[in-house]
């Protein structure tokens, strides 16, 4: 899918500012970039995630998107997302190098390196 196509879509987690009830996640800024994450748990169940970032770049606010998708229902003590799996639901997206980019700015900000 491209980036454009995903907007079209509609992002369903970005929010202007985090939530009531909301803790932060975690955060990450490189350049003009940054994005942050709110979660919401039920114990240690992730049961909903929001984001904010820049929003001049779409490419980093459809990863946030896809990547708080995929956080939803995870162990907040095991969070996995496998990089791969995001780059590869973009596929078509041609500038590869600044998709790995802003993956890489959402994973630092959940805490995946």
């Amino acid at each position: 899918m491209k980036v454009s196509e995903y907007h079209k879509q509609g992002l369903k987690n970005f929010v202007d500012n985090k939530p009531e009830g909301y803790e932060i996640l975690g955060a990450a800024k490189e350049g003009a970039h940054r994005v942050e994450f709110y979660i919401k748990t039920n114990g240690d169940k992730i049961t909903d995630v929001k984001f904010n970032s820049s929003k001049r770049c779409k490419k980093l606010m459809a990863i946030a998107d896809l990547v708080a998708e995929k956080l939803k229902g995870q162990n907040i003590k095991n969070i996995k997302i496998d990089p791969q799996e995001i780059l590869d639901f973009f596929k078509e997206e041609k500038e590869k190098d600044k998709m790995e980019n802003r993956l890489s700015i959402v994973l630092k900000a959940i805490g995946q390196t």
